[in-house]
């Protein structure tokens, strides 16, 4: 049985404090309000003719979307997961694991992340904290998980400011880059590697793709704030204070998903972080991103029912489809073409 301190009871609460959260809490934006698509009041295609689709992973998806947990592990968490989970089957969509950490200490927790029955087609990606491998985690560990998940690719989380704000955090980042460099050489999966909601730089992510790994996830500053949630999760006075400093810390994720397209031209590259909805999602592909991740709005539709993250989901892509469409993008190759209007501020992110 889990005890409240264990990762496990951690992940409920993480949970909780997810869905109550009301996004008034002081963070950044993604920084997507500030661009504009072209409107083309003549786009000489149909609607009819607007394909979503796109390929990621060695698999055709029905939309350049990727769900993005935020945890799991637990019975509570698991019954969201396979919502999320059979959304991304039915409409094709990417899935992403939450952090799988709590099956090296518990390893009956790994049925809380199989999912691949519920969603046979799609990729999956496992998900694990890389400083982990600075705290015993090897790289057998890794493959494990990889193959008890079914997962296509395996995403290293990055998340120092969060493992300083957490009470106990995993704080020695110290020679990690040399050990992601070891597991990129020998694990059978891809490996990405992304932010939790603080973005990662170009000069960061030339830096991993140097050590191997294949793909980036700038998760940038916009979406699901984990400072405010360690914050409000925090047991002292002290502690609340320290996390609510860091509100608007971090890199907003439009300028991030420049930054690593320019510094790496043909490098994968998700863009996640504050997406809100199928605009969004147009101005990331059209900034350079190959595929957008969006995990708290389905989070929470999922936790309300099946039927309202459906609704959500088809929204999105609907919302994706009509911007396509008005911009004269009959696919998401010529999305990525399409010339973005920055407003109010300097175009040179």
């Amino acid at each position: 049985m889990l005890d409240d301190g264990s990762t496990a009871a951690r992940k409920d609460r993480q949970l909780q404090a997810v869905l109550d959260s009301a996004g008034d809490d002081g963070r950044l934006e993604g920084g997507f309000d500030a661009l504009r698509l072209p409107h083309r009041a003549l786009p000489e295609i149909s609607l009819s003719e607007v394909s979503t689709r796109t390929v990621f992973l060695g698999r055709e998806l029905g939309a350049p979307l990727l769900i993005s947990c935020t945890t799991g592990g637990t019975p509570r968490t698991y019954e969201i997961i396979a919502r999320l989970a059979r959304a991304a089957q039915v409409r094709r969509l990417a899935f992403g694991l939450g952090s799988q950490r709590v099956m090296l200490e518990f390893p009956e927790a790994a049925r809380f992340f199989q999912v691949r029955a519920l969603a046979p087609d799609v990729p999956i990606l496992s998900n694990l904290g890389a400083v982990q491998l600075n705290y015993g985690v090897t790289v057998d560990d890794c493959r494990r998980l990889v193959e008890l998940s079914e997962s296509d690719a395996l995403v290293l989380h990055l998340n120092p400011l969060q493992e300083a704000l957490q009470e106990g955090g995993n704080t020695n980042f110290s020679g990690l880059l040399g050990k992601i460099e070891a597991l990129c050489r020998q694990l059978p999966v891809p490996v990405i590697a992304k932010e939790i909601g603080y973005g990662i730089s170009g000069e960061v992510a030339r830096q991993l793709v140097d050590a191997g790994v294949w793909g980036i996830d700038v998760a940038g500053a916009g979406g699901t704030s984990w400072s405010q949630i360690e914050s409000k999760l925090a047991s002292s006075p002290r502690g609340r204070m320290v996390g609510r400093a860091f509100a608007a810390w971090g890199i907003p994720t439009s300028r991030a998903v420049v930054s690593v397209r320019r510094a790496l031209p043909q490098v994968p590259l998700i863009a996640s972080g504050g997406l809100r909805d199928g605009v969004d999602v147009a101005k990331a592909i059209a900034l350079g991103a190959d595929m957008a991740g969006i995990a708290g709005p389905l989070v929470k539709a999922a936790a309300a029912s099946e039927e309202a993250l459906m609704e959500y989901v088809d929204a999105l892509v609907q919302q994706l489809r009509v911007a396509m469409f008005c911009t004269g993008a009959a696919d998401v190759s010529s999305l990525r073409q399409v010339e973005v209007i920055w407003e109010g501020q300097a175009s040179t992110y």
